[in-house]
């Protein structure tokens, strides 16, 4: 049986070999087919977001109003429908609270986290560094590849540390200055909202994570400017540019706004109605007809301080908003777009030019992979050829014409220097850039045979020892696949017999009841090689599901699980991956979120 398991495993990673070898050469012809598509990046990808929030009882008077809540809130409000993740910290020395990056593909999953928000308690001192790494933590272990990742800070940039806890002003500097290292190691640009009711705001501190991760910095102490800083930070990651519509003075009846959808492509309108009191709102298609508010054309979240209200697909043309707030109250409205498009680079003849050579520039607009064919569809853009010389960090501009989708020009090469180049194409409410692109004009492009030197050639015939070329990379190939083949046996042999240490401590909660069981401790180390949690729980039949949550030794007396069911696994509040297994330290908490019955199982591993 050994014999016939072990040639099973040699031809199952012979076949691995191969596929890997098959994919790895697909890939790379993909890649270099790809070639330039000049895709912007920021303005077709989804937003991975983690909202920081400073709780510390110091926030009382720099934030009595609890703007940051609300800054919060919508700044989920104005994301998309569909596609976006925001996760939230809420920290003082210590993380009181946080949620895990949640998909915001409905309205209840937007008002669920926004409740989330609601409950959040006030806590003595402050340490900022604690929560700038689980921000970062949090979008380490679940950023998708490809998206937008970004933190926002809400503070007041002031430490409060615990003396009684032993770290110094200068040892949480030095962590906050790492944490920030790192945010800009991974490209986590951090927007800083600096609350300063009580004028006690630490600016240049909250300003410098601004600078050093690429982000932007804020300040306020009002409502009012909440929408406008928000909408900066939003549209720095979806290319778009805020429209500012009007300042109004309630009068107890109802005024008319007009609001202007420039063209076919937006995808959403977020219109933001900041005021200190209640309004209501009412809509009129460019075709003069009522829209029903809310339904499903039009949504509206309203909270203390604002009401956004979210036009999807928007007709083109003039619509109206009709906004009835309290007499003498003061509305503010803003506009920005979610607009389905994107500006490509056609591939450039070469990358390698010289001195005096002409570029011949063309981009053009695209909406959900296609390119555009109707100039109605994006209204009036302008567009330039933005360089950047990189060996001396000159910039220039090259105008382009355009016929309203395609963008030409020329570029000259001024001088033997490498040259960054990106179009940018603009009008009022959103902007689009390609991909950089980089051109050597150095002269320095390697000819392909620099390489032969005085290494002795191969025989013409191909051979080497009598035996051709492709037989020998045959047999070592072999070679290579049964050392392998034996390790992987060894390894598995060992893992197999491997024993526990510890014990897990197991609660389950009823959820319909809210009932919880008492505390069971089950020792681990009766345990080989592997067992499941249904096993820890005496094979309960209602709760067989968790057959498929295994767990295996790991290093230094820990241990991996694994998840192969449906049910949810979070650690401290926050979602794991447990897929392809996690480790588990000791004092590790997990909650187990069964699918098949109304239950939750609370572990703690313990050794």
């Amino acid at each position: 049986m050994m014999h016939v398991r072990t040639f099973k495993f040699m031809h199952i990673l012979l076949a691995m070999v191969l596929l890997v070898s098959l994919l790895s050469g697909a890939r790379m012809t993909f890649a270099a087919a790809s070639g330039n598509t000049g895709s912007s990046g920021a303005a077709g990808s989804n937003i991975d977001a983690v909202l920081l929030l400073d709780v510390s009882n110091s926030m009382k008077s720099s934030d009595p109003q609890k703007l940051g809540n609300e800054a919060m809130k919508l700044f989920i409000d104005m994301l998309p429908a569909q596609g976006d993740r925001v996760g939230v910290v809420a920290y003082t020395d210590q993380i009181e609270r946080e949620k895990a990056l949640t998909s915001l593909n409905s309205s209840d999953s937007k008002a669920s986290l926004k409740r989330f928000i609601d409950d959040l308690n006030r806590g003595p001192y402050t340490d900022i560094s604690i929560g700038m790494g689980e921000a970062i933590s949090i979008l380490q272990d679940g950023a998708r590849q490809g998206s937008e990742p970004m933190i926002v800070l809400f503070a007041d940039g002031n430490n409060d540390l615990n003396s009684n806890a032993g770290k110094t002003n200068s040892q949480a500097d030095q962590q906050l200055k790492a944490a920030v290292d790192n945010a800009k190691k991974l490209g986590y640009p951090v927007y800083t909202v600096g609350l300063n009711a009580d004028g006690k705001l630490n600016q240049q501190a909250l300003a410098n994570i601004a600078s050093e991760t690429g982000g932007k910095s804020f300040v306020t102490s009002s409502a009012d400017e909440l929408p406008q800083i928000l909408s900066e930070i939003f549209a720095a990651h979806q290319q778009v540019n805020v429209v500012p519509v009007d300042s109004i003075t309630g009068n107890g009846q109802f005024q008319n706004i007009k609001i202007n959808i420039p063209n076919a492509s937006v995808k959403e309108a977020n219109i933001s109605i900041m005021s200190s009191q209640k309004v209501e709102v009412k809509l009129i298609d460019p075709d003069g007809k009522a829209v029903t508010v809310p339904s499903d054309q039009v949504s509206v979240s309203t909270s203390k301080s604002y009401s956004l209200v979210k036009l999807l697909n928007p007709q083109q043309g003039d619509w109206t908003l009709q906004v009835k707030g309290a007499d003498k109250d003061k509305i503010d409205i803003n506009l920005i777009f979610n607009y389905s498009l994107e500006l490509a680079l056609e591939p450039l003849a070469s990358k390698s030019y010289s001195k005096g050579d002409k570029i011949d520039i063309s981009a053009y607009m695209t909406s959900n992979g296609q390119k555009l064919t109707d100039a109605s569809q994006v209204g009036s853009l302008k567009a330039v050829l933005n360089v950047t010389d990189l060996d001396s960090g000159a910039k220039s501009q090259v105008p382009l014409t355009t016929n309203g989708i395609q963008f030409t020009g020329t570029f000259e090469v001024p001088d033997n220097h490498r040259y960054q180049l990106v179009v940018r194409a603009e009008e009022q409410s959103f902007y689009r850039e390609t991909a950089p692109v980089t051109v050597d004009a150095t002269g320095k492009a390697t000819s392909g045979n620099e390489n032969s030197g005085t290494a002795t050639a191969a025989p013409s015939d191909g051979k080497i020892a009598g035996l051709s070329l492709i037989s020998w990379i045959i047999i070592a190939l072999v070679v290579i696949l049964l050392g392998v083949g034996i390790w992987f046996l060894l390894r598995f042999l060992k893992q197999r017999n491997r024993g526990f240490v510890g014990q897990m401590v197991i609660e389950i909660r009823d959820e319909n009841t809210g009932e919880k069981s008492y505390p069971q401790y089950k020792k681990l180390n009766t345990f080989r090689g592997r067992f499941n949690l249904h096993q820890l729980l005496q094979l309960a039949p209602e709760l067989k599901e968790t057959e498929q949550i295994t767990f295996t030794p790991g290093n230094n007396d820990r241990i991996l699980i694994r998840n192969g069911a449906e049910s949810g696994i979070e650690k401290s509040g926050r979602s794991i991956d447990a897929s392809r297994g996690y480790e588990l330290k000791s004092g590790d908490r997990l909650t187990i979120a069964l699918r098949q019955v109304d239950k939750t199982i609370l572990l703690e591993y313990l050794n």
